[in-house]
């Protein structure tokens, strides 16, 4: 319980237009993505490292527990304050220190939106590559925090691969930097590596410095249409044999290619059991050779319909059906549970039949579709949380799904994290003595 005097020495802190404990505004930080629900006792606004210091080395002393959070837009409910306490938001952090253009490097704070910092490198002709779906209001700081991925990590990695050093309070109130502006550097351990992915458990990140490529000269969109699942994945295997590294490698299955078409009317084939959605980048003149080796690869498989975009309008209509899963598939349920387990992509098949099994014996509704380039499966169980038997099965369904995740040599997340709704499955993937060396 946080009482007056607390409360007191927090607004001393921030100010009073920055800290929040009316109900009404507190509602507004007691949610996230995943629409689970926790009410905070107050929520706070500091605006650098020293006052965030200074308020937890307040909530260190008087055990108030609190709860980093950037947009709220995470999938895992890392940012949910279970136990009340305060919730500590970085928006107002959203400053652009640092453009070293020689070094290719910039230093931002966590509160700077993904796309923003990536329009100001473009810009420059430069490049930060990490794009998960939130990228246009989930911050920097959560996606450090989460170890962000997305459809191009398939050819340029993950949010940890850009990230060069960091500043961070650590819980009880000292500032730790991390890491350096070189790309090299074998001092001590990798403190940065072990901060980016620990979702706001080890500390609160207030600065960053990330590393920065060179923009790509050209890019392009092909769509394909596959009568079975099996070829799709045939056709990812055979792009990647051939020396070919998409810049993204999406896939939709059966039931999203449905959804879709039902929400939107794009005149996808009802034969079609998957899609591909691919992209390419690199020099001026490469793209298009590159294109054209993918339809030709893609051809031998005998597909219902491949498109190749001519210009940017035409990239962005392809991209259509990829972008409206999410707002198509909700019409399906009042909510669903959305599991992002990884797999070998050559294992890709033999999981999406497994889901269908899981789906049955269940007597759920499912559908996926994700990043086929990585093996990063985006499992969407349809439910409604109001129907408690249902939910029971949910439940049952989503041990089954990381059970036999694990079997085939993958991951139960690829980019949610663990947060809240994945912490109780934590033991099945890193064993009892992990868990234990975590702690």
């Amino acid at each position: 319980m946080i009482n007056q005097k607390i409360l007191k020495e927090l607004e001393s802190i921030v100010g009073k237009a920055d800290l929040l404990t009316e109900k009404e505004d507190r509602i507004c930080y007691s949610y996230d993505a995943t629409n689970l629900k926790f009410l905070p006792e107050a929520v706070i606004f500091p605006e650098n490292a020293d006052e965030i210091s200074r308020i937890l080395r307040i909530s260190n002393t008087e055990k108030i527990p609190v709860f980093p959070r950037g947009a709220g837009s995470g999938f895992s409910g890392g940012s949910l304050p279970v136990n009340g306490g305060i919730v500590l938001v970085t928006s107002k952090m959203d400053s652009i220190l640092e453009f070293d253009e020689e070094n290719l490097t910039i230093q931002v704070e966590p509160g700077v939106v993904t796309e923003t910092l990536q329009k100001f490198v473009e810009t420059k002709n430069l490049f930060y590559p990490p794009d998960p779906a939130s990228l246009k209001f989930s911050t920097i700081g959560g996606n450090i925090a989460e170890c962000s991925g997305g459809p191009r990590a398939v050819k340029y990695g993950v949010t940890r691969d850009y990230v060069l050093g960091l500043e961070v309070v650590l819980p009880t109130g000292e500032v730790m930097s991390t890491g350096v502006k070189t790309a090299k550097s074998v001092v001590g351990y990798d403190l940065t590596r072990l901060m980016v992915g620990s979702e706001g458990t080890l500390g609160i990140i207030t600065k960053a410095i990330l590393r920065l490529i060179p923009l790509p000269e050209e890019k392009n969109t092909l769509l394909v249409l596959f009568r079975r699942v099996q070829d799709a994945a045939i056709a990812v295997t055979n792009i990647i044999k051939s020396r070919i590294i998409p810049s993204t490698l999406e896939f939709m299955d059966f039931q999203s290619i449905r959804c879709v078409e039902n929400y939107l009317s794009l005149g996808l084939s009802e034969e079609a059991e998957a899609l591909l959605l691919i992209e390419i980048d690199g020099f001026r003149g490469s793209v298009e050779v590159q294109g054209n080796k993918i339809a030709e690869i893609c051809k031998t498989l005998n597909p219902i319909d491949i498109k190749i975009a001519t210009d940017l309008k035409e990239q962005e209509n392809l991209w259509q059906a990829r972008r409206a899963v999410s707002p198509a598939i909700a019409k399906l349920s009042p909510a669903k549970v959305n599991e992002d387990i990884t797999v070998p992509r050559n294992k890709i098949p033999q999981m999406l039949e497994i889901i269908r099994k899981i789906a049955g014996d269940f007597r759920l509704k499912i559908v996926c579709f994700g990043h086929a380039g990585d093996g990063n499966i985006h499992v969407n169980i349809m439910t409604d949380r109001e129907n408690k038997e249902e939910m029971e099965r949910v439940e049952e369904a989503v041990k089954k799904l990381f059970s036999e995740t694990l079997k085939m040599g993958g991951t139960i997340s690829g980019e949610h994290g663990i947060g809240l709704t994945k912490a109780p499955y934590l033991k099945m993937e890193i064993g009892d003595i992990g868990y234990e060396t975590m702690r």
